[in-house]
């Protein structure tokens, strides 16, 4: 009896060691987990967010009020910001956080005043990029229904009645550059057109609208595309005055990442807002589907980014470029979200966006994300005179956390992040 008693005690004693190992065991896993969340939660980004939110909020504490996006020194009527604030939109939309809807409203309260004059705004320029940022106040229109939106939105839409055109109807990039259709044009002007379209008009008018934002896409199949690669250039000139234009096509020298980056959005973006039994759309979409095609073929088979000028890889100062890169990458999955491309189409999708994260992006100490590689900036004509060369493209100036990147980044990592 005594001998059972002890092998009682023995087994007694050994499961209330165990008990107690398992115990602190417990402890010192909850105290990790615990110490990583207070870590996590001393960042000013946290890691276990999604890309989307990270990116946002990487934006929002580079640039506390929404204007300052881009890197702006004061209040400007300009159209990166409306980039990031169209993701903010969408993650407003999902998360419910009201700090996303306070930074989108911020803009309007800044640049609309209270007569819906917009600030820095002049319609008598007639450039198409200050159109973009009309997406922001219809946004704000149907949210908080306040007159000074609607007012300025209808100042926008008389921009588009007047926007001098070529004479086969295509729009004018800027009063200042006559005759001249720009891919980026497509983009700053088309998405808002649709949209206003699809929100103020009615019957006759609604459609003659749609017939003409389709007609802007038709006319730059016919001008702008090279039939051989199936890529875009940058530029035509109808009149070929311009010292950069080809004397018989009219045609800039080359594919620029960015141009190409804006017409895909361009396309995808209306898409939202063009009839479903719209005969353009179909158009529209094989359009998307040629496109495709010619990105994938210029997409890097390492790293999966795209070139600063996409047909000239490995060419002395070409570099992967972010916002190129992004902006097809949100293109192609956003279409085979929308069922516009066949789902195989995602695995370059993929690609690129891995590409990205792997070899443009770099995180701060504090959780603040950087997305780095970004062209500033470039154009054609103006002064000093950009003349739209290899040379020109390549020695532009390259900087971190552009606008123009970070929000078809957002807007990408939305597309992946839909279940």
């Amino acid at each position: 009896m005594i001998f059972i008693s002890n092998k009682i005690k023995i087994l007694t004693l050994a499961i209330l060691q165990t008990g107690i190992v398992w115990t602190s065991a417990q402890s010192v896993a909850k105290n990790k987990t615990e110490t990583a969340a207070k870590a996590e939660s001393g960042k000013i980004v946290p890691a276990n967010l999604n890309w989307s939110e990270r990116m946002l909020l990487s934006e929002m504490h580079r640039f506390p009020e929404s204007w300052m996006l881009d890197f702006s020194k004061s209040p400007k009527w300009t159209y990166p910001a409306a980039i990031v604030l169209d993701g903010a939109e969408q993650l407003y939309a999902k998360t419910g956080k009201k700090e996303y809807y306070d930074y989108i409203s911020n803009f309007g309260k800044k640049l609309v005043k209270e007569d819906g004059t917009i600030l820095t705004y002049e319609l008598e320029k007639y450039n198409i990029d200050l159109l973009n940022s009309g997406n922001v106040l219809l946004y704000l229109y149907e949210k908080e229904k306040k007159e000074k939106y609607l007012k300025a939105l209808q100042t926008l839409r008389l921009q588009i009645k007047g926007q001098p055109r070529t004479n086969e109807g295509s729009f004018w990039h800027k009063k200042i550059y006559p005759y001249q259709v720009w891919l980026d044009g497509l983009y700053m002007g088309m998405p808002f057109y649709a949209h206003y379209t699809k929100d103020f008009s009615k019957g006759n008018d609604a459609a003659k609208a749609y017939d003409d934002i389709v007609f802007q896409f038709d006319s730059a199949q016919k001008n702008l595309l090279d039939k051989k690669t199936g890529l875009l250039y940058h530029a035509w000139d109808e009149s070929r005055q311009q010292a950069w234009a080809d004397k018989q096509t009219g045609l800039s020298p080359n594919f620029w990442g960015r141009a190409m980056g804006w017409y895909g959005m361009a396309m995808v973006d209306v898409l939202d807002y063009l009839p479903q039994n719209h005969p353009g759309r179909a158009r529209l979409i094989s359009y998307i589907r040629s496109f495709a095609d010619a990105i994938i073929k210029v997409q890097d088979k390492e790293n999966g980014l795209w070139y600063q000028v996409l047909d000239k890889a490995g060419e002395k100062g070409n570099y992967t470029e972010a916002s190129a890169s992004a902006m097809f990458v949100y293109t192609m999955i956003k279409s085979v979200n929308k069922g516009y491309l066949p789902k195989s189409y995602k695995v370059y999708a993929k690609k690129g966006y891995d590409g990205i994260i792997k070899n443009l992006i770099t995180i701060d100490e504090n959780g603040v994300v950087n997305l780095n590689k970004c062209c500033a900036v470039a154009g054609l004509g103006g002064k000093p005179y950009r003349d739209g060369s290899y040379e020109y493209y390549i020695n532009e100036k390259i900087r971190s956390n552009d606008s123009k990147a970070t929000g078809p980044f957002i807007l990408a990592s939305i597309e992946f992040e839909k279940k």
